[in-house]
């Protein structure tokens, strides 16, 4: 039985993760700590026993403390932060803060508790950062692998670089059991409605524009959220401390074609139920139009990497990972999920930023 501190687990890729350990390690305590900001929802833990929420920040050093010490914590699974990059554009100083300056303080305190007071407990901090770290690639470039050198190009990508490379010191400087793993683009359940996919699909079923940057062939590598926890787990029990390891979809597409899968996927569900006719009655898909009528272009963002793709070569052969979606599979379980849980995404919509 473990002990785990589960940070920003109210969020997205966290609750998820949070959803997943349940499941497959139920013996196992978990403390979530979350600030609660704007992206942070408690609704996104609800039905989860032995699950205990403390609202706080990861920056408030003495209490992470004194969470690490009086649960006896042996895993961090660090997931806090700022990350979306057109926020980080207009307002980069709370990325500083939250995605250095609040790794940082989790780094200390675990080495207090961990290392400091002498105990020898067995410990793992696991790092959750991004692929945005290695910069953009070009046409045809080989994808990114844990030897890529950092170049990023956006205040929130820089911030991840500045925390990865912390925990890479307090790996090498203090002995800290660090792993830390650079995933690329998630989706899935619990999503907040600014990110590409459940904005798209809930403004596919609110007859609203579906705004694609510049001309649209921005590439990604798609992940499921479930994958991406599976692979987390991986590193967890067995990853090699001090490690990085890339954690890919393998499923790498231009912006245009995801937001056609979106729309087709879309009409699809209208035509074979229409009971979302009266639902969603804004829908083109409602009227029998085609979602792909709701597509505009705009201008493009502000240091818009142009393509990312993942080689996970290192954790398939290290820990056996490999990604079990296509993007059209997960994306067909994830418009399911969001059609049956529309009380969960709707009281968002209005959310104040």
């Amino acid at each position: 039985m473990a002990e785990l501190l589960v940070t920003g687990a109210a969020g997205f890729i966290g609750a998820n993760f949070v959803h997943y350990w349940r499941t497959h390690h139920p013996d196992d305590g978990i403390t979530v700590l979350d600030a609660l900001t704007y992206a942070g929802n408690p609704a996104n833990l609800e039905g989860l026993d032995g699950v205990d929420l403390i609202v706080g920040d990861i920056c408030d050093t003495p209490l992470v403390e004194k969470l690490l010490a009086e649960r006896a914590i042996s895993t961090i699974v660090h997931f806090a932060a700022e990350s979306h990059v057109d926020r980080s554009i207009t307002g980069p100083d709370a990325f500083v803060t939250t995605n250095v300056v609040g790794t940082h303080s989790l780094l200390k305190a675990a080495r207090k508790l961990w290392l400091d007071s002498g105990t020898g407990k067995a410990h793992r901090f696991h790092h959750v950062s991004t692929d945005e770290v290695y910069g953009s690639l070009g046409p045809e470039d080989p994808a990114f692998s844990e030897t890529t050198p950092y170049a990023p190009n956006s205040p929130y990508s820089a911030s991840k670089a500045g925390s990865d490379h912390l925990v890479r010191a307090y790996h090498h400087t203090y002995g800290l059991e660090t792993t830390t793993s650079n995933c690329s683009n998630n989706y899935g359940p619990y999503q907040f409605p600014e990110k590409l996919i459940p904005l798209f699909l809930i403004n596919c079923l609110h007859g609203r524009a579906l705004p694609i940057y510049g001309d649209g062939m921005n590439v990604r590598d798609w992940l499921h959220v479930e994958d991406h926890c599976n692979g987390i787990e991986r590193v967890l029990m067995n990853g090699r401390p001090g490690e990085t390891y890339n954690i890919g979809g393998g499923q790498e597409l231009p912006n245009l074609g995801v937001i056609e899968e979106i729309c087709a996927t879309v009409d699809r569900a209208f035509a074979a139920d229409p009971s979302l006719a009266a639902r969603f009655p804004d829908a083109p898909a409602a009227r029998g139009q085609a979602s792909s009528t709701l597509k505009s272009f705009v201008t493009d963002r502000a240091g818009h990497d142009r393509r990312y793709a993942i080689d996970e070569t290192k954790a398939r052969a290290e820990l056996g990972y490999a990604p079990r979606r296509t993007f059209a599979e997960g994306f067909a379980e994830t418009l399911a999920w969001y059609l049956a849980h529309e009380d969960w995404w709707r009281p968002l919509l209005d959310r104040p930023a």
